[in-house]
């Protein structure tokens, strides 16, 4: 019997595209993502099932299913997406959910994989300039997503003392760019001038969308424990990285630097507070442990800032081509199932 694997956050970014990259591999037999949300790329052969974001029905489709991998991509790290109460729902609610899941008498499941984020460091001034996997924040977490991760995170380590028989893997991701990917960091990179703080330019590492869907199915496929930083090598000023996008930053005073910020919105673009933390101080983290298992990124940092600029240019030059996709679950249900449909067979080798 194959891989039985179960996505969280179907209908996200993440949810989605980690879906598509696992559809390719063929010793895995079942792909079931849950969501609130439809997917919004097209997925051959991921059975998707709508479910709130505390993810209560999860334990029901975990003995239903046989799951025995649970990849969990759904934990918002972005705090301007929607309200503290219902970002605590999904991130900690819906993680608890999830391990209870997870370590039911009866369960199947026999690896997790957690989609967190180095967040969880914080941004300070007496930050060392390197976090490894074993280091502690500087100071208590500050913002509201710092919480939800810490709290997240602790759930983890809990879970994997606790199940031992379960292979558990989490990966701490550096700020994510690409030229799909929406953020506060790529929307602030994509104004006519770049924000700055005046008297600070930061050190940045950023790691390209494709790194972070392959060091998932790295970690995942190699069954591969622990906790992991993921990021691009190298680091680049703040500066640098808007020069490399064709632009220029323009700086807001240091004191009351939220305030000076809140023009912004009405150019869609709102800077939470972790993304001005860390344009005064930066963070740097040491991805050395991800790459002593094997793992090989195709971007470092300043490629990963040149391919979303790349991006930029080639949009703004043809416009943007991308297909926008609409999940329908009637038609979806007929190709999958429906006699009707005439299905390729396997060629016979004489």
């Amino acid at each position: 019997m194959g891989r039985r694997i179960l996505v969280t956050g179907l209908g996200t970014f993440w949810g989605g595209r980690v879906a598509q990259q696992l559809e390719a591999s063929d010793d895995i037999d079942v792909i079931v993502g849950l969501d609130r949300s439809a997917p919004s790329i097209p997925l051959e052969r991921t059975e998707y099932v709508r479910c709130d974001e505390d993810y209560s029905i999860l334990a029901r489709i975990v003995k239903a299913a046989r799951i025995d991998t649970i990849v969990h991509t759904f934990l918002v790290v972005d705090s301007t997406q929607m309200p503290s109460r219902r970002m605590h729902e999904i991130n900690v609610i819906g993680t608890m959910n999830l391990f209870a899941a997870a370590a039911a008498a009866s369960s199947t499941v026999r690896s997790v994989v957690v989609k967190s984020s180095a967040l969880v460091y914080g941004s300070d001034p007496h930050d060392p300039v390197w976090f490894t996997e074993n280091t502690r924040r500087s100071t208590p977490p500050t913002t509201r997503v710092e919480r939800n991760i810490a709290e997240v995170e602790a759930y983890v380590r809990d879970f994997a003392v606790d199940n031992p028989h379960v292979c558990v893997s989490m990966l701490r991701f550096s700020n994510v760019i690409g030229p799909t990917i929406v953020t506060p960091l790529t929307n602030a990179l994509q104004l006519p001038v770049v924000p700055s703080i005046l008297g600070f330019d930061p050190r940045f590492q950023l790691v390209h969308e494709d790194d972070v869907i392959r060091a998932i199915v790295h970690v995942l496929d190699g069954r591969i424990p622990g906790i992991f930083n993921v990021t691009g090598d190298g680091m680049l000023p703040w500066s640098e990285i808007a020069r490399i996008c064709g632009k220029r930053t323009v700086p807001m005073p240091p004191i009351a630097t939220e305030l000076a910020a809140l023009p912004l919105r009405r150019l869609g673009v709102d800077l939470p507070d972790e993304l001005l933390s860390l344009l005064r101080y930066g963070r740097g983290v040491d991805n050395s442990r991800l790459k002593e298992t094997g793992f090989s990124y195709a971007y470092t940092s300043a490629g990963a800032i040149r391919a979303f600029a790349e991006a930029l240019r080639l949009r703004s030059t043809i416009g943007d081509t991308r297909r926008t996709y609409r999940y329908e679950r009637d038609v979806e249900q007929f190709f999958r199932h429906s006699p009707a449909v005439i299905r390729d067979e396997p060629s016979e080798v004489s």
